[in-house]
């Protein structure tokens, strides 16, 4: 089942209306008609409802709620991963696929081996990009939650951000003892904890 979220006030008593691109999507790329049944999350209160398509109008959708859904699609671990900036794509797939597993946060993170260079004037554009492909990620495997991308920080900044984290694992090539699997199983039975994840780009150190 189709699902989207919306802000607190498209709710009124058991009515709920959607705008803007997930008007478009029902009605242009979904193709749903009425009576159709989807799902649809509050962001603010992460209330899910089950709700049946009453009316399409020009620029929005009527739905009647039928249910509230109990469901809770949460990991107990918050993750927020530091990814150094990588090429083309890279960040789109990384946090697409990072959302369906769960991970809360995404910091964009710019680093002396970073190949790409974002010019200032992008940065909002790429931001927002980013920030529409973890909604979209979020809807499909059905969380509550969508992360959120934070600004493009420098690789400096780190230090003074994971200061209050429980768990800092940091992705490094050369390590021979410590795997990513014994630390996960380290954690897994620990319940609300914050982990960051500090992740390089793909450049290779320059040859001497």
């Amino acid at each position: 089942m189709s699902k989207f979220f919306v802000e607190n006030n498209q709710i009124n008593n058991d009515k709920i209306n959607i705008i803007g691109e997930s008007f478009n999507h029902i009605k242009n790329v979904l193709r749903l008609k009425i009576n159709d049944e989807i799902q649809i999350c509050d962001i603010k209160t992460k209330k899910n409802y089950l709700c049946k398509i009453d009316c399409f109008y020009k620029d929005y959708i009527e739905c009647n709620i039928i249910s509230e859904i109990e469901k809770d699609t949460e990991p107990n671990t918050y993750i927020n991963i530091f990814q150094g900036i990588p090429k083309s794509d890279k960040m789109e797939w990384i946090i697409e696929k990072c959302t369906e597993i769960g991970v809360s946060e995404f910091t964009p993170t710019r680093m002396e081996r970073c190949v790409v260079k974002i010019e200032n004037n992008a940065i909002d554009k790429k931001l927002n990009r980013w920030q529409k492909i973890a909604q979209s990620a979020a809807m499909q495997s059905g969380r509550n939650n969508i992360p959120k991308i934070e600004k493009i920080i420098d690789f400096n900044e780190i230090f003074d951000l994971v200061k209050d984290y429980d768990i800092i694992l940091v992705a490094y090539e050369n390590e021979k003892e410590i795997t990513l699997k014994s630390e996960l199983k380290n954690i897994k039975n620990n319940e609300n904890l914050k982990v960051a994840v500090i992740i390089g780009p793909e450049g290779r150190n320059k040859r001497k």
